[in-house]
């Protein structure tokens, strides 16, 4: 019963849980239902989808319900494989999940899941990757609440990122832009990746004297916000040990600024015979003849080049530039 009987209304049910007389209010009904997005496995349609249909036009032609299907959007997720093979007792190659959330966190099994491939790909489980995402989400927590190591440093080198403000909420608003859409559009992987990005630059960032600006408060509130969805015990936590109010699910998601997200600039990377020599923050609408004109003249490039003959200008736009030198 509960298997293909049930299983084909119980969305009708959760409309109005708690009443006792009857199985279905109507009036909670027509305010909640159909089901915006249905997610599940393929296996379900010829199956539970194909039942649910049944019922839901059953209920129409009887005036039960006013609406003819009961899914307004399917999504399929895909299957986690071990060494690439479907798990099976048989084969002895089952995860349990359990035994990594007793040592490692439910939020690491959680956000590896959604790391782990395009969500409606699946991917193949890996011990180092998710140990991978056990240190990532390790380092978010010390990056939050953990002094800087030593004294804030100036810039570290001529043209460095770390210690602008700009750059900072450039990438912060960006990231919320890039995480919103993969939010919505169900790309869970690269979502967490602009995290890890943001991330990364944050704890670079941490052992400047960016470290405690409004750029850097921005950046960690939004941060934590985002991180709430794959990660909700650890951003609970950490949303309340910075003095914010209870619960972190029940902010509002953070808002992206058009004109900061934009991509008005970019860090030119500077190679010399494939070698980082260089940086450079330049305008995104940079043209070739300028950017070749701007490294031939920056102090460092000059260093490696006395007198030596170049003998390609490669230019990759938006990226980096690579002299080969004879």
């Amino acid at each position: 019963m509960d298997t293909f009987l049930c299983s084909s209304w119980y969305f009708l049910r959760y409309a109005s849980p708690h009443c006792d007389s009857y199985p279905y209010d109507r009036e909670m009904g027509a305010y909640w239902l159909p089901v915006d997005l249905y997610t599940g496995g393929i296996e379900h349609a010829t199956m539970h989808l194909f039942y649910a249909r049944f019922f839901i036009k059953a209920l129409k032609q009887l005036g039960i319900v006013d609406f003819d299907e009961p899914f307004t959007r399917l999504f399929n997720q895909g299957i986690i494989t071990y060494d690439r093979r479907k798990m099976s007792k048989s084969r002895g190659n089952v995860v349990n999940p359990d035994d990594y959330v007793a040592t490692m966190g439910a939020d690491t099994v959680r956000a590896y899941l959604m790391f782990i491939g395009p969500w409606d790909q699946g991917g193949d489980w890996n011990d180092q990757g998710i140990a991978g995402v056990h240190r990532w989400i390790n380092r978010v927590w010390r990056l939050v609440l953990s002094p800087p190591e030593g004294t804030p440093q100036g810039e570290e080198e001529e043209g460095g990122e770390a210690a602008h403000p700009r750059v900072l909420r450039h990438l912060t608003h960006r990231t919320i832009r890039k995480v919103t859409e993969d939010l919505e559009r169900f790309r869970f992987n690269t979502m967490l990746a602009a995290l890890m990005e943001l991330t990364n630059y944050l704890g670079k960032a941490k052992e400047t004297p960016l470290h405690g600006t409004e750029a850097w408060h921005e950046a960690i509130r939004s941060l934590v916000l985002m991180l709430a969805p794959a990660s909700p015990h650890l951003a609970e936590e950490l949303w309340e040990r910075t003095g914010q109010p209870y619960s972190i699910h029940q902010q509002s998601w953070p808002a992206w600024d058009a004109a900061a997200a934009a991509e008005e600039e970019f860090t030119l990377v500077i190679q010399v015979n494939g070698k980082l020599r260089d940086r450079v923050i330049v305008p995104a609408s940079i043209a070739e003849n300028e950017v070749r004109e701007l490294v031939m003249g920056r102090r460092r490039v000059q260093a490696y080049l006395n007198g030596r003959e170049i003998l390609r200008f490669i230019y990759v736009p938006r990226k980096l530039v690579n002299l080969v030198l004879r």
